[in-house]
């Protein structure tokens, strides 16, 4: 339920190093479901696994569905946990990559998947009359202060 006021995330608790990553996939051929359904289910078996385990880095995540395909944004402690967790042979993560690649190497291009990784040095958010979503639904929200007014203030504060 969304709270009136204006918020914006704690930056005290998101930290200095901060990640954004964002992993997608996209579905060229979804009549080949042998292709793309197991690289789909793999994702939310590594977000339940990494939710269960805060301590391997994962602040929160948002899952989006559009025009390209499903994406996850999600919110990292720092870049060393993210690539961790990525190289982690007792995770999810390396068995669900190795079968990912096999699988694509025979379905003729059938299924993509992306990543794009943006360590921070700072951020900036706010969120009028919404409820606690993003960023501030992975790390917290704190009320937007008289010097948190503009978007340039709240990044400025930082650094």
């Amino acid at each position: 339920m969304a709270e009136r006021g204006r918020w914006t995330h704690d930056r005290a608790a998101a930290g200095d190093d901060l990640v954004v990553f964002l992993i997608g996939m996209r579905v060229v051929k979804p009549w080949r479901i042998d292709a793309w359904l197991p690289t789909f289910r793999a994702m939310g078996t590594m977000l339940t696994e990494l939710s269960r385990e805060p301590a391997r880095g994962l602040l929160g995540f948002r899952q989006m569905i559009g025009p390209g395909g499903p994406t996850v944004v999600q919110y990292w402690r720092d870049v060393d946990s993210l690539y961790a967790y990525a190289s982690d042979t007792t995770g999810a993560h390396r068995p669900a990559w190795a079968e990912f690649n096999r699988r694509a190497r025979e379905s003729g291009g059938a299924v993509g998947i992306w990543h794009e990784t943006y360590p921070t040095r700072g951020s900036e958010s706010v969120y009028v009359d919404m409820p606690a979503l993003g960023l501030a639904a992975a790390v917290g929200r704190v009320p937007v202060g008289k010097r948190q007014d503009r978007a340039r203030a709240r990044l400025d504060q930082a650094d």
